[in-house]
């Protein structure tokens, strides 16, 4: 039998108190009668000893006198306090820790000797041993006795699973003999994950939704993002519209998050950044893994589960040789007066890049232009070691106010002839005061 978790037993008749068939509602109205209605309704319920001493109802009394009458005030509920366990395995789901309660019988007439017991779980892949006793097995079995023992296997593959009971034994005869046992049962999967990658600018968003697929609620304790190397994950929350409300030890007991049965869904957003520690990121394919999520959770009666997804991936990385970011920008940027933007070249590859040219580019109309290059149009850099970077300086002007972008910068490699163009662009605001 395995253990599973029991049911309540519930009563089908519904008790009442014999005040409800004899008394009106507004009987307690008046405190005459009120003050009386207990002593009548204790003579109606009690029943009379031999001795002429009077005593209250027996509650295993079944007859049909008092079978539905209120007893207690929880008899109200039709829950007698029993718990039934179940006669099946019940569902199975991926992630939890099987556990089995296994008897062996002996329902001869005579003992038997030298049991040697074998449980073991066998999927479509493997078998796993869970209990033998052949290096000690058990001395004997008398008549009518049994052996009992709990096995259990944390469930990580979906699919039919048997688990096979075996018994070897010596019978009066001094003949052995061997028993089979076999307890087929199905592993689905609980839970559901869907998730969904999105990219803004430098900044990797992962949306992942967790549907519940089971019969009963599940509260999930953990719901961790493990970001793949060069990757930092920061989970995303809701504004809290009531900080009062917050409890001072919330931060230390987190009260768990409740998936409710049949289709309950919850939705996690991380944040995603590639690490700025300087260590370079692997130029090899398929390198868009972003990392894996462990979920773990508990049933209605504590019951641990816990889940792995496999390696989520994003969109392609087109890591490029050189990057150019922006060190410094002015804070105020005034119409038509000269300003400095300070940026850094960078050399992500393993290999000496130089020399360089530096440009805006003159795409757009002079009418259309909001920033110019205010001075040479074209800058000379030297080499760039590998996996290092080289600053400089770019002058440029507004002559246009508001919000304005600065695009266009274009990077040049004399020696390889390479340009590289779009590679940075930011908006600034630009007053006219």
């Amino acid at each position: 039998m395995r253990l599973c978790r029991p049911s309540l037993h519930v009563e089908i008749p519904v008790r009442f108190d014999p005040s409800d068939l004899l008394f009106g509602e507004d009987l307690f109205d008046d405190p005459v009668a009120a003050s009386h209605l207990p002593q009548l309704l204790a003579d109606t319920v009690s029943a009379t000893a031999t001795d002429g001493s009077t005593t209250s109802a027996d509650p295993s009394d079944l007859s049909y006198r008092n079978r539905f009458l209120l007893q207690h005030p929880s008899d109200s509920l039709g829950l007698p306090g029993l718990l039934l366990l179940p006669q099946s395995f019940g569902a199975i789901y991926l992630g939890e820790t099987f556990c089995s309660y296994i008897s062996i019988n002996n329902s001869s007439n005579f003992e038997v000797r030298d049991v040697t017991i074998k449980a073991e779980i066998q999927t479509e892949r493997q078998r796993i041993l869970l209990l033998d006793t052949s290096k000690s097995p058990v001395e004997s079995i008398r008549a009518g006795g049994r052996y009992d023992f709990i096995v259990e296997h944390d469930v990580k593959e979906l699919g039919a699973h048997t688990l096979v009971c075996t018994a070897l034994y010596n019978d009066n005869d001094g003949e052995r003999k061997y028993l089979p046992q076999y307890f087929k049962f199905m592993v689905v999967n609980p839970l559901s994950v869907r998730t969904k990658v999105r990219i803004v600018k430098e900044t990797t968003f992962l949306e992942a939704s967790i549907e519940n697929h089971t019969k009963s609620n599940l509260y999930m304790d953990q719901v961790d993002f493990e970001p793949a190397q060069n990757w930092n994950a920061t989970i995303l929350r809701g504004v809290d519209h009531h900080p009062e409300s917050k409890q001072p030890m919330s931060d230390v007991f987190k009260p768990p998050i409740l998936l409710r049965s049949g289709g309950g869904i919850h939705n996690f957003l991380y944040q995603l950044k590639l690490s700025s520690d300087g260590s370079p990121l692997p130029k090899v394919e398929g390198s868009n893994v972003l990392g894996k999520l462990q979920i773990t959770w508990r049933t209605n009666l504590g019951e641990p589960g816990r889940l792995q997804t496999q390696q989520i991936l994003g969109s392609p990385i087109a890591q490029k040789d050189i990057e150019l970011r922006a060190v410094e920008v002015p804070s105020i940027i005034m119409l038509e007066k000269p300003f400095v933007v300070r940026l850094n070249l960078a050399n992500q590859t393993d290999r000496v890049l130089s020399p360089f040219e530096v440009w805006v580019s003159q795409s757009d109309s002079l009418d259309e232009k909001a920033i110019m290059v205010n001075g040479l149009l074209t800058m000379h850099l030297a080499q760039v070691e590998a996996f290092s970077s080289s600053e400089f300086e770019l002058n440029l002007i507004a002559v246009k106010h508001g919000v304005q972008k600065i695009t266009g910068i274009t990077v040049f490699d004399t020696r390889e002839k390479k340009t590289y163009d779009s590679l940075l662009e930011l908006e600034v605001f630009v007053d006219s005061q």
